[in-house]
């Protein structure tokens, strides 16, 4: 299954230039260290938009989980990446109640077992 609704799906610019390529946020520097050695940068922000829309598209949703706020939507799979090394992701998508689009929530290295919560 691929994510629902994803040509709807919203990327927060803030969430990857203040999150996941941000050197001094206190949970996602360890991220930014992760992805800019793959060559994602901030002035191409949107490129790494373009790559995490990609990687939706190229993978199928291995896990659903519901909560009180929506729904969880949990994607593994090769990202592409500016030095063309493709490393494996885990990126996570939500679609609060009463929306009908996903966010963009968070993306982490992935090493095929047990890595991270969800």
């Amino acid at each position: 299954m691929k994510l629902p609704l994803k040509n709807h799906a919203v990327i927060p610019r803030e969430k990857i230039v203040d999150y996941l390529l941000s050197f001094s946020h206190h949970t996602g520097r360890w991220k930014a260290m992760f992805f800019t050695e793959f060559g994602f940068t901030v002035d191409l922000w949107d490129d790494f938009a373009i790559a995490l829309f990609q990687h939706a598209n190229n993978n199928d949703v291995i896990r659903i989980k519901e909560t009180v706020y929506g729904t969880k939507y949990i994607i593994e799979g090769i990202i592409e990446t500016p030095d063309g090394r493709n490393p494996l992701i885990r990126a996570i998508w939500f679609v609060k109640e009463n929306n009908t689009y996903p966010v963009f929530i968070t993306a982490y290295p992935f090493n095929g077992g047990k890595n991270g919560r969800i």
